[in-house]
């Protein structure tokens, strides 16, 4: 059995939160503006409130990710993480493209 360092633990613990929360974020968004049998005729506030907490926990778990993966030269995690960062800002800037 391998024995893995804190660090290393934290990180896969991290990216593992990331994928949860960033596969949450595309779920809630899709049924509440996707997916929906008739349109809302306003924004709902409670959903709205949800995402941005989301973005932000997905955020912060991001670049806890990178600053650690970046102060242990750990080249996997610092790709994953970039790639990750990169992917759910696009998203943000195609949903807000998309939505208004």
């Amino acid at each position: 059995m391998l024995i893995r360092s804190a660090k290393v633990q934290f990180l896969f613990w991290m990216s593992f939160f990331s994928v949860v929360l960033y596969l949450w974020i595309v779920t809630v968004g899709l049924q509440t503006f996707v997916l929906p049998d008739t349109k809302p005729l306003h924004l709902p506030q409670n959903v709205v409130f949800l995402l941005f907490i989301l973005y932000g926990l997905l955020s912060v778990s991001v670049l806890a990710g990178t600053i650690i993966a970046t102060m242990i030269n750990n080249k996997f995690y610092q790709k994953f993480f970039s790639i990750f960062m990169i992917t759910a800002l696009a998203t943000l800037i195609a949903t807000k493209s998309m939505f208004g």
